[in-house]
């Protein structure tokens, strides 16, 4: 039988994330808001951004899909929200979509990914990931969405992680200490948060391969 090419090449096939987190796909989320209380104020954008393994079996970004999200009917916007992030709700520019279509669209490729990387579901990774969780949830519970692909409870917590491993646990600061870019001018968008968050997902988790296949083959080893 004649073998393709690019094995002969001595191509490596990427590893499928669900090999590394127990059948978890880690997608990171990012939300921009009306306020801190997922139940009465309003999600406003909705990023996610896709993690991958390169065919050196280190964790990288890849796909972001965003979207801007129509503040659902009596939904609370303190001004100090808007102050923050910038946004105004009323722009007709921004081509905000109904929480349920939003939602849809940022949906359909983490149910995808979770299907080609041979994973059981995602798992929310955020910076206070239980902010954005609960956003992503009560927006699922008033757009009455069925499937949705993230754990409800569960979350991946690079908070947690960059106070651990890096002594830091502001975004900006983390990211210094990390040696990767921030710029504060583009901080508080969905977009650009999530996909720092992403950078720095990943390079923690890579930091910590050794100890991990460490483990793994230990534990392997006395099966």
């Amino acid at each position: 039988m004649e073998l393709p090419l690019d094995l002969l090449n001595g191509f490596k096939p990427a590893p499928r994330v669900g090999q590394r987190f127990r059948g978890f796909l880690p997608v990171v989320v990012d939300v921009e808001t009306g306020g801190f209380s997922s139940v009465t104020d309003a999600l406003l954008e909705i990023a996610v951004v896709m993690i991958e393994f390169n065919r050196d079996g280190d964790l990288v970004r890849g796909e972001t899909h965003a979207c801007h999200v129509e503040p659902f009917k009596g939904a609370n916007i303190e001004k100090a929200s808007l102050e923050v992030n910038g946004i105004d709700p009323n722009n007709p520019l921004r081509g905000a979509l109904l929480e349920k279509d939003a939602l849809a669209k940022v949906f359909k490729p983490v149910r995808q990914a979770v299907t080609e990387q041979n994973c059981t579901r995602a798992i929310l990774v955020g910076h206070n990931a239980h902010f954005d969780l609960g956003f992503v949830n009560a927006a699922v519970a008033r757009a009455e969405i069925k499937r949705n692909p993230f754990h409800p409870f569960s979350a991946f917590d690079t908070v947690s992680l960059a106070g651990a491993v890096l002594g830091q646990t502001v975004l900006a600061r983390a990211l210094e200490a990390a040696g990767l870019p921030y710029d504060s001018k583009e901080a508080h968008s969905a977009i650009y948060d999530a996909e720092r968050t992403a950078d720095l997902f990943c390079l923690l988790i890579n930091r910590m391969r050794g100890i991990h296949e460490a483990f793994t083959g230990a534990a392997n080893a006395t099966r």
